[in-house]
C-alpha cells in the first residue's frame, strides 16, 4: 500500500508543478489552486507513504521520479530543449534512486 500511496505523491507532485508553469507566477488563479491543491496532496500522501516505507527510500523515489517526469514533459510537450546533457542528467537522477534502493534502504 505504501508505494500505491507513494505513486499519488508523484502524480500529485507532478501534475502541481505542470500547474505552476501555467500560473504565470501566480497571476493566474485556476492553475495557482491546481499547483497549491496538487502540493498538498502529494505531502498527505507522501506522510501516508512514510507510515510503511522508510524516508530515505520515499524521498530518494518521490523526488527522483518526479524530477525525472518533469523534465521529460518539459522536453516533450513544453518545447524545451533535448539535449545529450539533459537525457544523461535525467538517466543518472534515475540511477540514483536505484542505487539508493539497491544499497539496502530500510
Amino acid at each position: 500500500m505504501g508505494y500505491l500511496t507513494l505513486s499519488g505523491a508523484i502524480l500529485a507532485e507532478v501534475l502541481a508543478t505542470t500547474s505552476m508553469k501555467y500560473s504565470d507566477g501566480f497571476s493566474k488563479l485556476w492553475p495557482s489552486v491546481a499547483t497549491a491543491l496538487g502540493y498538498g496532496i502529494a505531502f498527505v500522501l507522501l506522510a501516508q507513504t512514510l507510515k510503511t516505507v522508510s524516508v530515505g527510500t520515499a524521498y530518494a523515489i518521490w523526488a527522483g521520479a518526479g524530477t525525472a517526469v518533469i523534465a521529460a514533459i518539459g522536453m516533450v510537450f513544453l518545447g524545451e530543449a533535448v539535449t545529450a546533457a539533459r537525457v544523461v542528467g535525467v538517466l543518472l537522477v534515475i540511477a540514483g534512486v536505484v542505487v539508493l534502493n539497491l544499497g539496502g534502504a530500510h
